[in-house]
């Protein structure tokens, strides 16, 4: 079954959001260990800066991927 343009959209939101939630609870708990003390809102900020670098990444891969498995659906053509 192939799932919904909607459904895409809900999954990538809570993907992101996810993402967002993990990068700022692992600074929290990690960067003391190194002796980074950062304030929450510090942490905050640096979980959005975090995120849209991921965004990008992923971005980026998809399209990267999607180029490779064209190309290689011309070479099958021919």
């Amino acid at each position: 079954m192939k799932q919904s343009c909607f459904m895409s959209l809900v999954e990538a939101v809570a993907n992101v959001i996810v993402g967002y939630c993990v990068a700022v609870g692992t600074q929290i708990l990690i960067f003391p260990m190194f002796g980074l003390h950062t304030t929450l809102a510090q942490n905050l900020k640096m979980g959005a800066v975090f995120t849209v670098v991921s965004i990008a990444r992923s971005f980026a891969l998809r399209r990267v991927f999607e180029a490779i498995r064209c190309a290689m659906n011309k070479e099958h053509q021919r």
